[in-house]
């Protein structure tokens, strides 16, 4: 199975669909991702703020896949925003998943209450860090349209990606019109809503239709929609199953259907990127 690339705006590419390791325990991390590298995923996405690259590393090492046939992101923690603490962080990143190089690096949260609502300083450091070739692109995540244009319009630099909460329960659209104005890529979190999703009767009519299951369908439709998606599984089985997307696709009509569930705000399953403000006691 082919995964398509995305091209981003630095011309480099992503692969469309990876794993995500989210709330995967760090001890388990290393097994759990020599599953998902040996199922095909090539695109692994983990944070500092998940306590989980070292097993990340380990996987990848123990892999033996070539460096270049694999595109590995992390993101900043939250207590890390002030650029000298940015920069320090991300080398930590690297010593702990055993790299040299990042193909990609994000601010994890805008943070916009925190820090004197200063991320514009963390967005810059991170533009920084491409100079010496260490992180081959940067961007953002959970950034709002307003956090989008305030960064773009005091650095001149717009992010590769913009990773948000997107489903069908949550489309987000303003933050993903936002993104796409910009010229940054959409990166989905939580794609079929920690599981919410699999019961809707619009999703599974379509996936019977299909003879696909719903989780297939709802990832479907995010790559039918331009999404960057990598959902998470700790099961080899749903993995393989999350993985075999590329060989059916959906109507227009279907695609319509299913971005009609938006539930608006109500349907998030995470925080709200205007308030969030946890960092981690010291």
């Amino acid at each position: 199975m082919t995964v398509p690339s995305i091209t981003l705006n630095d011309q480099t590419t992503i692969p469309q669909l990876g794993f995500g390791t989210y709330q995967v325990p760090p001890e388990q991390t290393a097994e759990t991702v020599a599953a998902a590298l040996e199922v095909g995923y090539r695109h692994i996405d983990t944070a500092q703020m998940y306590g989980n690259e070292r097993g990340v590393g380990e996987a990848v090492r123990a892999s033996g896949i070539p460096r270049d046939e694999l595109y590995l992101t992390s993101k900043l923690h939250n207590h890390v925003h002030r650029p000298d603490d940015a920069k320090r962080a991300f080398d930590e990143t690297l010593s702990a998943l055993g790299v040299d190089r990042l193909d990609l690096f994000l601010i994890h949260w805008p943070l916009p209450t925190r820090y004197d609502g200063d991320y514009v300083s963390t967005w810059r450091a991170l533009t920084e860090l491409l100079a010496d070739g260490r992180v081959t692109s940067v961007g953002v995540s959970n950034f709002q349209p307003e956090h989008l244009d305030r960064i773009v319009a005091e650095t001149g630099v717009v992010p590769a990606v913009n990773q948000i909460e997107v489903h069908p329960y949550f489309t987000n659209e303003a933050a993903r019109a936002a993104s796409i104005r910009h010229g940054a890529e959409v990166e989905a979190w939580s794609p079929i809503a920690q599981g919410q999703v699999l019961a809707d009767p619009v999703i599974n009519r379509i996936a019977q239709a299909h003879e696909r299951t719903p989780a297939q369908v709802t990832l479907r439709w995010h790559i039918e929609r331009g999404d960057i998606v990598f959902p998470k599984s700790m099961s080899p089985e749903r993995m393989r199953e999350n993985f075999e997307i590329f060989d059916f696709t959906l109507t227009a009509d279907e695609v319509a259907e299913i971005a009609a569930l938006d539930r608006g705000a109500e349907g998030r399953t995470g925080p709200d990127p205007d308030t969030f403000d946890w960092v981690p006691e010291a």
